[in-house]
């Protein structure tokens, strides 16, 4: 099973099972499958880093040249390293026309500390460029100063709570909006920026205590735009992480056409650390199992150029992942 003994000659067998299945003509993608799904992340990594030793190229550049479509996106995503794998989401999300500011607050919002600095890392090794500069150039204002604060993963991640800390931060929270006219936007960047998660619950609370009112509806009153979104973000992802990303999943599964880029990402990203919670959030929230809406939602968008290929082999996968 995941996470038991993975010895040498089992990495041996997955790879010559891995090369049998590339390079025979018709992949079998249920071979392929499970050879990447039983395994860990980090197992999948030792794999990769293996083949390429054995073979002399790299697996996700086979993998690329021999499938196609969503299945292909999926399968390189999960022999991408964690760090990798997010440093390209970000990129993705902030190059071409536009940025993809949803996609950045949730990548932002969601990652630790010690993840967000290993992601600066793998950002500047693949692109040659700084996190922080692509984020400044592709930004602005308050959100952009927000945005700066996170990609640094300078939060407290201590589970240590403190109840002083917290009334005088409810306390500055409510002189910087609800007490005077106008809004001190860098008081609210700070405090939801800087402190642990715990640590801001129990601000909330204090919060409410003073101004009689949820910390949200005060962010809604006295922010506007994408710094009011990422405010938001981050005070969901305080009180329930899980549940926030469950109603990201549902908002890229409802409607015409999945939003897949958004779908693989969380699938992926979550899949050893709260996938689980993940899903019974998305069951409560939207009362039918994330695995139908997927199902759903792939089979819809078959046939619409190269997003529909390989649908159920992408549903058997997401459904391991689980």
């Amino acid at each position: 099973g995941k996470g038991g003994m993975f010895r040498e000659n089992s990495i041996e067998t997955c790879i010559l099972s891995m090369v049998k299945q590339i390079t025979s003509p018709g992949t079998d993608e249920k071979t392929l499958i499970s050879v990447l799904t039983e395994r860990t992340n980090a197992q999948r990594q030792l794999i990769a880093k293996e083949y390429q030793a054995i073979c002399g190229k790299e697996l996700k550049d086979d993998l690329k040249g021999d499938l196609s479509g969503h299945f292909k996106d999926l399968m390189v995503a999960l022999v991408t390293p964690p760090a990798v794998f997010d440093a390209k989401q970000l990129k993705k999300s902030m190059k071409g026309t536009g940025t993809n500011e949803d996609a950045l607050i949730e990548i932002l919002t969601t990652r630790t500390s010690k993840q967000m600095q290993e992601i600066g890392h793998a950002y500047y090794t693949v692109y040659k460029k700084s996190l922080g500069d692509e984020i400044s150039s592709e930004t602005s204002g308050d959100f952009r100063k927000a945005l700066l604060i996170l990609a640094n993963g300078r939060r407290d991640e201590s589970l240590k709570v403190d109840e002083q800390l917290a009334r005088k931060d409810a306390q500055v929270l409510y002189s910087a909006g609800e007490k005077r006219w106008g809004t001190d936007e860098d008081a609210f960047t700070d405090i939801l920026c800087l402190r642990s998660f715990p640590q801001l619950n129990l601000t909330f609370d204090e919060y409410r205590n003073i101004s009689q009112k949820d910390i949200e509806d005060s962010i809604k009153g006295e922010l506007s735009g994408h710094f009011e979104d990422l405010l938001l973000a981050i005070v969901r992802c305080a009180r329930n992480m899980p549940a926030f990303l469950a109603e990201r999943l549902y908002q890229a599964l409802k409607g015409a056409g999945t939003d897949e880029f958004t779908v693989n990402r969380i699938m992926v990203s979550r899949s050893e650390i709260d996938l689980l919670d993940i899903r019974a959030e998305f069951k409560k929230l939207s009362g039918y199992s994330l695995y139908s809406a997927i199902k759903n939602g792939l089979v819809d968008t078959r046939g619409e150029g190269e997003g529909g290929t390989n649908w159920e082999s992408s549903i058997d996968i997401y459904t391991l992942l689980g």
